[in-house]
């Protein structure tokens, strides 16, 4: 960075300092474990590593609402990866999740065990398995799939892009705050128009697209995340409010969303799951 206040990039960059922000002392350019540890193996056939974040829940709610469904194959063993302290970078974790994010699986129901990475495919990987919340009707499924992965094309924008720059980076800047508030809105008027004719983002019927997307946008409409809720002026997106409240309803996500996180004052959250009575 030179003294003047426009950077000028290098011609190639190398990783030489600390960028600053939250993050900084877990990122860097290159993949691949930084120390061995074995990760821990429960009781249940699914195994998952992974922490309460958006993404996080989308695996502990879908398991949830299996189990509800009457799915004994769905009980989990779910493991806290504390990604502030680097623990997606232990061997055991990137043997299973060459990419070191959370959430990962290991379904040990299968020979040999099957492993399972990025929450979307996680997500389909259990829907198929179990034939639940996932149309078999080829126009249906369509539908659902295209909500489904404009919720993972989507959502990067608010978390990594709005949410890094407006919550995280070292300081407050102008352009990339506004750049991505104005996508984030863009989303939400996507998703409020959509819902204005419908109960749920495909129609009539809940399915994993609503989980989905749910986990990231619902979250920012119900749960103020990155303290945007004003500043975004979420409030004004009616039909997404009242999707978002609708499903925060749901007994699976009560139980679900509680998972992986630190208990608060507001809630009952848990590290870790073991066991269904750890939720009752």
């Amino acid at each position: 960075m030179s003294d003047s206040t426009t950077y000028v990039p290098p011609k190639v960059w190398k990783w030489d300092n600390q960028s600053g922000g939250k993050f900084t002392n877990i990122n860097r350019p290159i993949s691949g474990s930084t120390h061995d540890q074995e990760l821990p193996v429960g009781k249940h056939p699914l195994q998952l590593y992974s922490l309460g974040t958006p993404n996080g829940i989308k695996v502990t709610v879908l398991l949830e609402e299996l189990l509800a469904l009457g799915h004994e194959g769905a009980e989990y063993d779910a493991f806290l990866i504390n990604i502030g302290e680097g623990a997606q970078f232990c061997s055991g974790f990137v043997e299973i999740n060459p990419n070191s994010k959370i959430p990962a699986l290991l379904d040990t129901s299968t020979k040999p065990s099957t492993r399972v990475f990025e929450s979307g495919a996680i997500m389909i990987y259990l829907a198929e398995k179990f034939g639940e919340l996932l149309p078999t009707d080829p126009a249906e499924k369509a539908e659902c799939m295209s909500w489904f992965f404009w919720g993972m094309a989507s959502s990067p924008y608010l978390g990594g892009g709005f949410g890094h720059f407006y919550a995280y980076a070292p300081e407050k800047f102008e352009y990339p705050i506004n750049r991505f508030a104005m996508e984030v809105k863009r989303q939400l008027d996507v998703l409020d128009k959509n819902l204005s004719s419908r109960q749920y983002l495909c129609g009539d019927t809940y399915n994993i697209s609503d989980l989905a997307v749910h986990a990231w946008y619902g979250t920012l409409m119900l749960r103020n995340i990155y303290d945007s809720a004003v500043f975004l002026d979420v409030a004004s997106y009616k039909n997404l409010d009242r999707w978002a409240k609708e499903i925060a309803e749901r007994p699976a996500y009560k139980r679900g969303s509680r998972v992986g996180r630190m208990p608060t004052d507001k809630d009952n959250a848990i590290l870790e799951r073991h066991d269904a009575s750890d939720l009752d």
